[in-house]
C-alpha cells in the first residue's frame, strides 16, 4: 500500500473548492467575459496543478486562471505576413482575397437574396447569382459552383459516369496532395477508370483504341502540380475532342488551376471550353478568389451534362455556401471590370522586377537603420498551389544576417507571424508576396525577431 505524505494531504486539504472560488468577485468578472463553463474548467485545471506544484495565494491563482482563459480565447486562425515568395501558398490559404471580396462577406453575413428572386418574390437559385459574371468572363452557357475542385470532379464523375467507363492517360493519374489521388476519386464515383498509354507517352490512338460500348467519357487531367519532360508525348485536346465527337462520348477537362489568361504553357479556361464539354477548375488558385470548384460548359452536350449535375443529390452535399458565393461573385466582377491591380494574386503575378527592387531596397535601408544587417540579392518567386510548376518569377530577396533557422522560427512565432524562407543559408524575405500596407508591420516584426535571436 502506498502511503500519502502528510505534506501532500495538508496541501490537498488547503486547496479551495471550485464552488467557492467561482463565486468570488474576481472570477465573476471572468465569467462575464468567458462564460461560466470555461471559467469552471480553468479553475479545475489550476487547482489540479497546485496539488502537485504547491498551493498559491488567491491573487496568484486568479492571475493564472485568467492567463489560461486568455490563452484559450486567442483565435486559432491568425493573419500572417507571407514573405515566402510563394503566391498561392497552400498552407497559408492559397489566394488572398481582394478588398471587394472581403467586403462582400459582410453583406452575405446578414440576410441576403441568396435564394430569393426580388422581382417576383419567388424562390430563386443561388447558382443564378454566378452565371452572369461567369458567362461574360468565359462565354460559357452553363455553370455550377461547388465547394472545391475535388468536389467538382467527384460530382461530375458520379453524376455522369457512374457504372460506365472513363478513359484517362496513365500520365495524368495525379495526386494533388493529402493523399488525394485521381484513381481514388474514380473509384468513389462508381465510374470505371480505363488507363491508356504510359507515364510519359500517350497518343490520341490510345484513347480511340480503348473505346467500347460502355465508354461514356474521355477525361484529361491537367498535371498542374508537376511536369514530365524529355521523351514525352500527349494527345492534344483538339485530338481528344475529335475522338469524342466521332464516338459520341463526353470530353471532360479537369484544369485544376484554372488560368484565366495565357501564362507560360498553362491551358486557359476559354481554350478548354472551346473543345471540352465539361470543364472544372479551382476558384482559389489562378482565378484569385475563394476556395471553390467551378464546373462550366459551352457545348449543347456540356450544358445538358451540367443540368444533370445540378439535379444530382451529391450537388446538394457539396454546394457552395453563401459567404464563398459572395466572395467569388465579387472576385469575378473585379476581373470583368479589369481591376487586376485590386486582385492580390494578379498583382503579384504581374509585378515587375524594378518595382520589387525598389520596395526591397526601402526595406533593406530601414532594417539597417534599426541595426538589422541584411543583403539585397536576386532570387525567384514561385506561383505555388499546384500551379505552373517550374515557372519561376524573378524577384529580389532581403537576406538577413544571422542564424537562418533561428531567425525564421522567431519570425514565425512573432506577432504578427512572418513566414520567410531559407535560401543559401540565409533567412530571406520576398517582397512579391507581402500585401500592400504590411511593410511597417513586417519591418517591426523582423527587427524584434532578429534582436531576440542575436541578443
Amino acid at each position: 500500500m502506498h502511503r500519502i505524505s502528510n505534506s501532500r494531504v495538508q496541501r490537498a486539504e488547503s486547496l479551495p473548492g471550485v464552488g467557492r472560488l467561482i463565486n468570488q468577485p474576481e472570477y465573476a468578472v471572468m465569467v462575464a467575459e468567458f462564460g461560466r463553463a470555461q471559467v469552471v474548467e480553468a479553475i479545475r485545471e489550476q487547482v489540479a496543478s497546485e496539488r502537485s506544484a504547491g498551493v498559491l495565494d488567491d491573487a496568484e491563482r486568479g492571475r493564472r486562471v485568467s492567463a489560461r482563459l486568455r490563452a484559450l480565447a486567442v483565435p486559432r486562425i491568425r493573419r500572417v505576413i507571407n514573405a515566402s515568395g510563394v503566391i498561392l501558398h497552400t498552407n497559408l490559404g492559397r489566394a488572398p482575397l481582394s478588398r471587394s471580396a472581403v467586403e462582400s462577406l459582410a453583406v452575405a453575413g446578414a440576410y441576403s437574396n441568396l435564394e430569393l428572386d426580388l422581382e417576383t418574390g419567388r424562390r430563386g437559385e443561388r447558382a443564378d447569382l454566378l452565371y452572369g459574371p461567369l458567362n461574360r468572363l468565359f462565354d460559357c452557357q452553363s455553370a455550377l459552383a461547388v465547394n472545391n475542385n475535388a468536389a467538382a470532379v467527384l460530382l461530375t464523375l458520379t453524376a455522369l459516369c457512374k457504372g460506365r467507363e472513363v478513359i484517362v492517360s496513365r500520365g495524368q493519374l495525379v495526386e494533388i496532395g493529402g493523399s488525394f489521388r485521381m484513381p481514388d476519386v474514380m473509384r468513389l464515383s462508381g465510374a470505371r477508370m480505363v488507363e491508356v498509354g504510359t507515364t510519359n507517352r500517350t497518343r490520341a490512338s490510345d484513347y480511340e483504341d480503348a473505346i467500347t460500348p460502355k465508354t461514356t467519357a474521355l477525361m484529361r487531367v491537367h498535371t498542374s502540380n508537376y511536369r514530365v519532360t524529355g521523351f514525352t508525348e500527349s494527345a492534344s485536346l483538339v485530338d481528344m475532342e475529335a475522338i469524342a465527337r466521332r464516338h459520341d462520348v463526353l470530353l471532360i477537362d479537369d484544369l485544376g488551376s484554372g488560368a484565366v489568361e495565357v501564362m507560360a504553357d498553362e491551358p486557359t479556361v476559354s481554350e478548354s471550353l472551346r473543345l471540352a464539354d465539361v470543364v472544372t477548375f479551382s476558384g482559389d488558385k489562378l482565378l484569385g478568389g475563394p476556395q471553390a470548384g467551378l464546373i462550366l460548359a459551352r457545348s449543347a452536350k456540356g450544358v445538358e451534362a451540367v443540368r444533370k449535375l445540378s439535379r444530382h443529390p451529391l450537388a446538394r452535399a457539396v454546394r457552395i455556401d453563401k459567404l464563398t458565393l459572395a466572395a467569388l461573385e465579387a472576385s469575378l466582377r473585379q476581373r470583368l471590370a479589369g481591376h487586376f491591380d485590386d486582385i492580390p494574386v494578379e498583382r503579384m503575378l504581374r509585378l515587375q522586377i524594378e518595382e520589387i527592387r525598389r520596395r526591397g531596397g526601402m526595406w533593406s535601408v530601414k532594417l539597417e537603420e534599426r541595426g538589422v544587417k541584411n543583403t539585397l540579392m536576386p532570387g525567384e518567386s514561385a506561383v505555388g498551389g499546384g500551379s505552373l510548376p517550374g515557372h519561376a518569377l524573378p524577384t529580389m530577396l532581403i537576406a538577413l544576417a544571422g542564424p537562418a533557422s533561428r531567425i525564421a522560427t522567431a519570425l514565425r512565432r512573432g506577432d504578427p507571424p512572418v513566414i520567410a524562407r531559407i535560401e543559401k543559408d540565409a533567412c530571406c524575405l520576398d517582397p512579391r508576396t507581402v500585401l500592400r500596407g504590411e511593410d511597417e508591420q513586417l519591418i517591426d516584426a523582423v527587427e524584434a525577431a532578429v534582436k531576440t535571436v542575436l541578443k
